[in-house]
């Protein structure tokens, strides 16, 4: 095991594997450093390469991840449709060896697993695609009752840091008033928001209770991580699930 990266302490089948990166460990160069995995965000994309390659290598990762083209929506996809050019936001997977993969810089990254050890997903989960239903619409291709799902929730903004407007209040509590208890008023227009509990209640609201994680911050941990909304030119982390053979 990589002591850079992050492994979900939680009771997942033996043959699921997960992990989270953090910046540390990689080959870009400031404002990048070090581990961006990013090809999207100014990055010299040779040593963009680089890093995926020492990724794969240092994690002992079974295939090349499957990333994704992430644009803050309620698409899930099946590991067995992707290409490099696909739009989406969620990917779900019950063949071996695929590694479904999200990156983030502040924004939730999700995975999921089932008892059974058959299905695996990642989701990209800002607020637009939770509130949105990503999670939804994720746990829709599993197969399984909800209580054999579980959830694992990573690195993302802490509820200290995500300062929002009124809109985005309004839009979780319109869904429904527990969303309350998530934000914390700090004016006559802005809240700080607790993206883990939101995330939480919708899982709860699915049927899922088994949640870990959730305990990171990603804009006050600079050494760690990358943060779009403490740096906005900087890369991006991936969280990653996959099945081994059993």
């Amino acid at each position: 095991m990589n002591d850079d990266f992050i492994y979900p302490d939680w009771p997942a089948p033996s043959n699921i594997k997960s992990l989270s990166t953090t910046r540390i460990g990689g080959f870009s160069r400031p404002p990048y450093n070090e581990l961006n995995l990013a090809s999207h965000v100014g990055d010299d994309s040779d040593t963009v390469q680089q890093n995926r390659r020492y990724l794969i290598q240092s994690a002992q990762i079974p295939a090349a991840p499957h990333w994704l083209n992430q644009v803050h929506s309620t698409h899930a996809i099946n590991s067995t449709e992707w290409n490099k050019d696909i739009e989406a936001d969620a990917i779900f997977s019950s063949t071996e060896n695929h590694v479904c993969t999200v990156m983030t810089a502040d924004c939730l990254p999700i995975l999921l697993c089932n008892r059974q050890g058959d299905t695996v997903a990642a989701l990209h989960a800002g607020w637009r695609g939770l509130a949105a239903g990503i999670i939804k619409q994720t746990l829709n291709k599993f197969s399984c009752k909800p209580d054999d799902i579980m959830a694992w929730l990573g690195p993302a903004i802490g509820p200290m840091k995500f300062e929002v407007g009124r809109e985005v209040f309004d839009t979780f509590h319109s869904h429904s008033s527990l969303a309350d208890q998530a934000f914390e008023q700090i004016d006559a227009t802005h809240y700080l928001a607790d993206i883990y509990l939101l995330a939480t209640q919708y899982l709860n609201e699915l049927g899922i209770t088994e949640i870990f994680g959730g305990d990171f911050c990603t804009v006050s941990e600079k050494q760690r991580f990358f943060s779009y909304r403490r740096d906005v030119i900087t890369g991006r982390m991936a969280s990653m699930i996959w099945l081994e053979p059993k």
